[in-house]
This record gives structure tokens, sequence and C-alpha cells, in this order.
């Protein structure tokens, strides 16, 4: 289809629209741009019986309850008939400090007029979707209504979705108030004039089509590129051109006047996208690459920007093509963290208690256990490359150098390090390990590739690495295998999302996730990017107990492997077909790291 032929007249059709209009054409077409299904239809509408009048009745009762009580607002829920889109008040609020109110928008493809190949395939429908979101967060500002836009990433949400043309959108809004009675002028002002201006802004011919088209381009190349990454033999993938440093701490935008990114000519590589065409960049090799350098010269936002790879970004942010394979896991240390009946044998081989260590409980986890807690759980959920930056890592379990050997005997250690264990995870077990080092050159001697960084430019250093070999430290190997962690099963009646009868999912910025009775603290979980993922994966942990995945016989890969096919890679839709507030579809791993958290977690069996 070409661009001139997609644009659409975009002209603005009156009276209520025909049945047709508003039934979803069955089956979409062309290629999905993304492993899995393509996404279902958004959930239902709770009570939806039809629309119960126009956007005229709709003001009109508004108005009419001005002064009323709050609760009033209630008489005005369910579908209303704009013409153009319908327009459903799910929830209305009970008082004015009660939680926003809920709205349904829909906008068929008859109205929408999105050219098919702005939302051919999951890939280019998330990308799209993401776009009209941040334009209608733009749209509202100043007004009561309220979008879940998130930030850099590209998020499959629940607030906003293209399903074979049509625009569902969800919203909250704070319907107005004086005390305790409607601001019925305030309220018809929000919904029947501010929100439908603001929806005329998101018709394709109001839209920007180069900056559409170039955006649902550039992330469906970077999925593609993902999806492509092991059979590259890459782990990740750092376009020449990037821009990898950020504002601040508090703001993710790209740094301005930042040094580009350059990829040393040992580890070029050109990749051939299906849009863009050739790129060049960094391809980050399978196996064990060490990233050294100087503080302050760039090892750690070579090594965030890898992290966040794993996630989509929109032209503009600097990081597009900068990709990681899916299943790639950043692990720290976290002390103060439960864990529950794991395997950590591998890390540590006996306790001066006599507690074993393939079945290890604690309230309590040192820096050190939490970080073996946190390496095992990620391959238990499958995780083919992991991410480690020694500023955030227990040094006594990435390296025990020789002078600790010598006066501490292995006798009397029970951690193996890291150190011993990253070759043979490669070796055996196909895992690789991307790590920062600043301070042990002891991990020279176990890395396939050493970059180094300098002010911002990473250069291949493998080479003079190996020279240094001869600078021996005398430092003795303590492990040669990477032995597979058991499995373990989980008890379903300890994932339980209620408290006092009621489903209590609720996120603390990215800090924690409220889970019925329990605060599951996620702050060291650092490839959560959004409060909307943390409520995602409060979702697929009940969703998991509903619908039997974790049913007290299967294990936990198995069950977060049903998770990811069935619910995850179904997106909003299946994931939370009937939860009103927003929510993004989290990967697997960090539904993995939440379960692993939660302090009511049971083992039933561990094998």
């Amino acid at each position: 289809m070409s661009r001139e032929r997609a644009t659409g007249d975009g002209r603005r059709r009156q009276g209520p629209p025909g049945r047709g209009r508003w039934s979803r054409p069955g089956g979409g077409g062309g290629p999905t741009g993304s492993s899995g299904p393509s996404r279902g239809g958004p959930p239902p509408t709770p009570g939806s019986g039809g629309p119960r009048g126009t956007s005229h009745e709709l003001a009109d009762l508004l108005a009419e309850s001005h002064g009323s009580g709050y609760g009033r607002y209630r008489a005005a829920e369910g579908e209303w008939d704009f013409g153009w889109f319908r327009l459903t008040l799910v929830r209305a609020q009970s008082d004015p400090y009660a939680p926003p109110s809920r709205l349904l928008v829909r906008v068929p493809a008859s109205e929408t007029h999105y050219p098919e190949e702005s939302w051919r395939g999951p890939a280019r429908s998330r990308a799209l979707a993401t776009l009209l979101l941040r334009h209608l967060r733009d749209g509202v500002r100043g007004t009561p209504l309220h979008v879940d836009a998130g930030g850099q990433e590209v998020l499959d949400r629940s607030a906003g979705q293209v399903v074979d043309g049509e625009l569902v959108l969800r919203l909250a809004v704070d319907l107005p108030g004086h005390g305790r009675r409607i601001d019925g002028h305030g309220a018809r002002d929000a919904l029947c004039r501010r929100l439908p201006a603001a929806l005329e802004t998101l018709r394709w011919s109001a839209l920007p089509h180069d900056e559409v088209l170039r955006a649902v381009e550039t992330v469906e190349d970077a999925v593609w590129l993902r999806d492509r990454l092991p059979e590259l033999g890459l782990v990740a993938f750092v376009a020449d051109g990037a821009v990898l440093p950020r504002r601040s701490g508090v703001d993710d935008r790209p740094l301005a006047d930042a040094v580009p990114f350059q990829a040393p000519p040992e580890l070029s590589r050109t990749v051939t996208l299906p849009n863009r065409g050739e790129v060049t960049g960094l391809g980050v090799p399978s196996g064990i690459t060490v990233v050294v350098g100087g503080g302050y010269h760039g090892k750690s936002t070579l090594l965030r920007a890898v992290e966040r790879g794993v996630y989509d970004h929109l032209p503009g942010d600097g990081r597009e093509l900068v990709v990681a394979r899916a299943d790639t896991v950043k692990v720290r240390a976290e002390d103060g963290r439960s864990v529950r009946r794991l395997d950590v044998s591998a890390f540590v081989a006996h306790l001066p208690t006599g507690a074993p260590t393939n079945d290890f409980s604690t309230d309590n986890a040192s820096g050190s256990t939490s970080q073996a807690a946190a390496t095992v759980e990620a391959l238990e959920a499958g995780a083919g490359a992991l991410l480690i930056d020694e500023d955030t890592a227990a040094t006594n379990i990435m390296i025990r150098d020789a002078r600790m050997q010598a006066l501490v005997a292995k006798d009397k250690e029970p951690l193996t390090p890291f150190i011993d264990l990253v070759r043979p995870l490669h070796r055996e077990h196909g895992v690789s390990t991307m790590l920062v080092m600043g301070g042990s050159g002891d991990y020279l001697d176990v890395a396939d590739h050493v970059v180094m960084m300098d002010a911002y430019r990473p250069h291949e250093v493998t080479g003079r690495a190996r020279e240094l070999a001869h600078l021996s430290t005398g430092r003795r190997q303590e492990a040669t295998g990477f032995p597979l962690p058991g499995a373990r099963v989980v008890d379903p009646a300890s994932v339980n999302p209620e408290a006092r009868g009621k489903r209590r999912l609720k996120a603390r910025g990215l800090d924690a996730l409220v889970f019925g009775e329990d605060e599951i603290d996620l702050r060291s979980v650092e490839q959560f990017v959004d409060p909307a993922q943390l409520v995602g994966v409060g979702l697929a942990l009940d969703a998991a107990v509903r619908r039997g995945f974790l049913d007290g016989s299967r294990t936990v890969a198995e069950a977060l492997l049903l998770v990811e096919r069935e619910l995850l890679a179904g997106g909003p839709a299946e994931l939370g077909p009937r939860h009103l507030g927003d929510f993004a579809v989290p990967r697997r791993f960090e539904v993995a790291a939440a379960l692993g958290r939660l302090r009511a977690l049971r083992i039933v069996s561990p094998r």
C-alpha cells in the first residue's frame, strides 16, 4: 500500500454509526514482525449493552447534575455515542478522594483511517499505539484526564491498542467537584469538549505520517534483529551513532551533546534490517565479554543501554538500535531479600550451620547469597545471557584473590566465586555473560573478549589483555563445572493477591508491588522500567494460579513458560481482561523475579 493511497480523508461523519462500522474485521494479514501470536481484541466492557444515548444527552446529564451529591456521577456510567467514536464511563468514582474514574474509548477503523502498513503485526501495532498515547497525553494536558503513555520504552500497554485499525483507549479522569458536590459543567467540558478535541489529533489525517511510519519501521527492525541475535552468535548489538548517556538519574531522555557510539573495528558487525537496510555497530559476541576502563568513561552506561535493549525505543531516544537478546537478565546483590527453598549449591558449598544449600531459605539474604539467588532464579526462568556490573555486585561472590585464598582455606570458605563459574556456565549450558569490571584483573583470564571504554568510546583490547596473562596472580581455580540448580514446585495457595476478600494489586513506583497481604520489594530488579509493568506482573501471578499454571505439580520453569505463551504473548486482552486500571505486559523474567521475592511463597517440593 503506497503512502499516498493510505492517507485517507479523515472527514468527520455525522449521525450515529451503522452497526457494520463497529464490528471488528476478522483476522489480519502480513508479517507479524515478532515471534508469537498476534494480539487479540480488547477486553470486554463491563456491563456493556450498547450505547445509552448520544454525546449531547451525556452533556445534558452532566450539566443537570451540577451541584448534586457526588454519587450522582454514577448515573453517567455506560456507553455514549459521539458519532465517530464511542465513550464508555466504565466506573465513576464514589467521592472526590476515591481512585479516578475509568473511561474506555473506541474509534473504529473507518474513522481512524490508519493504513495497514502502520499497524500490521504486533511490532508495528505496539509502536503506533505508543506514539498515539504520547500524542494523546499532550492533547489532554491541563485537563482532569490522565493517559498512561509511559516513558522511553515501547511497551504493550492496556492504555492504548490498535486492533485491525481500530483504536482502543483506556483513560482515567478525576471527575471534578466542589467539595462533595458535582461540578457538572467541568465534567461536561472534559468529556464532551476536551476529550473529543484531543481524539481528533489521533486521526491519520492529523498525524505526521513520516514520523509514524519511521517509528513503526524502527520498532519492527529492532524486534527483527533481537529475534535473530542468537543465530548471529551475538548477545547484543549497539548501532554506530547511538546515544547511550541519559540526561540524569531521573530523566531517561538522551543527553544533549553526548558522544555518539562508534564500534571498534575488531567487533564491528553489519546487519541488514527489513526497513532500514544495512546498519553497522558493535556486535557483543556470545561467551564472556568484560568491559573495562577508568571511572566515568562509560562502562556502566554501555551496560545499562544493553540492559534496556530488551525493550524497543522510538526514534529520537538514541537507543533505537541498541538491542539485546530477549532472554537477557541483569543480576545484582540485594541485601535483605527473601529466598525460598532455592538450590544455590553451585555458589554456596556448605554453611556453618549445616543447613543444606541445595534447599536454601532465608528472610534476610546477604549480598553474596542474594546475588547467587538472583542468578539461579534467572537461570530457572530460562535466561540465556547475564549482565553484571561490579558496582552493584557482591565482591565476595565475584572474586577471591590469591592472598585471600592463602589466608582463608577453601574448606573454611563456603562461597565459590563467579569467576570460576562463568566459563563452565557458558561451556556447559550456553549462557553468556557481559560484565563491567574496573577493579579485578583476574576476570581478564576468563574473558573471550575485552572492551575498554575510553571517554565513552569503546576499544577492543583482548590482545593486550592476553599479553598480561604472564603476570600471574597466583590465584587458584575453585570450581570446574556449573551444576544446574534443582527445580522447584510452588504451593499455589501461597500466591494469593487477595486481602480481606478483595484483590490488591498496586505498584509503588518501581520500588514495590502490593500483592494481597504482601509488599514485594522490587527495587533491585533493574529491568523494570515502568510501574505499569509491576501491575502486569501482579496480574500474571494471579492468572497463573487461577488458570492452573501454578498448580502444585509443575515446576517454576514449566509454569513460567506457560505464563509467557498463554498470557504474556496474548497482550493486555489476555493478561488482564477485567482489570480496570493501567498495566503493561511484563517479561517472564520479571514475573520470576517478583515470585522469588514474595515472602509468603511456599515451595512444596524442590527437585
